[in-house]
């Protein structure tokens, strides 16, 4: 491919190995229990349990609809970024222009440039479809909140299914979530990339090892597990 080095197709195949693997294996079940998201997704059982034995649902209300504004932040920032990077590709040279003027970034050729650039575009518009179904999964969530029977209804069993039903799509809320706000770690080793292709490589790989302490070896992991009366 004219302008594109080998080093940069190298960093490129890299960060789509980080990303695209760390998703892949960490949803397989054996270490999405051992990571912080299983654990939290334990204290999602307890939260929603919680919720079927008492009557006022409304500080959960309130709690959810928190986490719902949170989706909605970061959806709406990331179609800013989206319109922000699109119009560096729609001002042809001037965007490249607007780009070398910055200090110690590295030289590329025009279609290097321009792949920079709508890679940036591509982990955005991900972490907008992401975000986006999250917040409304969160909607969904709620209203399986709404719809859990009062205490002391006599169909225990239609009580726990919809305990299970409400916790699974919270969970599920939170997957989507927590897979936008991976996107903006690699939005950030992206960015490294204009700085030259191992400065990319080095970036990916540093921001893979913190997701991986954060999700496994962290101390909020701990504290939760420990919370959920399980060994670390």
């Amino acid at each position: 491919m004219t302008g594109i080095d080998l080093l940069d197709l190298i960093a490129l195949g890299w960060f789509f190995v980080c990303a695209a693997g760390y998703q892949f294996i960490t949803s397989r079940p054996a270490l999405f229990e051992r990571s912080i998201s299983g654990a939290v997704q334990r204290q999602r059982f307890v939260w929603i349990r919680g919720v079927a034995a008492r009557g006022n649902h409304t500080g959960d209300a309130i709690l959810h609809g928190t986490l719902s504004s949170g989706n909605a932040f970061f959806a709406s920032t990331s179609a800013i970024a989206i319109g922000g990077l699109a119009s560096l590709i729609g001002s042809g040279g001037r965007g490249e222009g607007f780009i070398e003027r910055f200090p110690y970034l590295a030289q590329s050729s025009p279609l290097l440039s321009e792949i920079k650039v709508l890679l940036l575009i591509a982990i955005f518009v991900f972490a907008f479809f992401k975000f986006a179904w999250a917040f409304r999964l969160t909607h969904y969530t709620s209203i399986m909140i709404g719809a859990i029977p009062e205490p002391g209804s006599p169909d225990a069993a239609k009580v726990e299914r919809q305990v299970k039903a409400t916790a699974l799509i919270s969970g599920l809320a939170a997957e989507h979530s927590n897979s936008g706000l991976r996107a903006f770690y690699y939005a950030a080793a992206a960015l490294a990339w204009f700085f030259g292709a191992w400065q990319f490589i080095a970036a990916t790989t540093w921001v893979a090892l913190i997701m991986i302490r954060r999700d496994f070896f962290s101390r909020a992991r701990a504290a939760i597990v420990a919370a959920n009366g399980e060994q670390g």
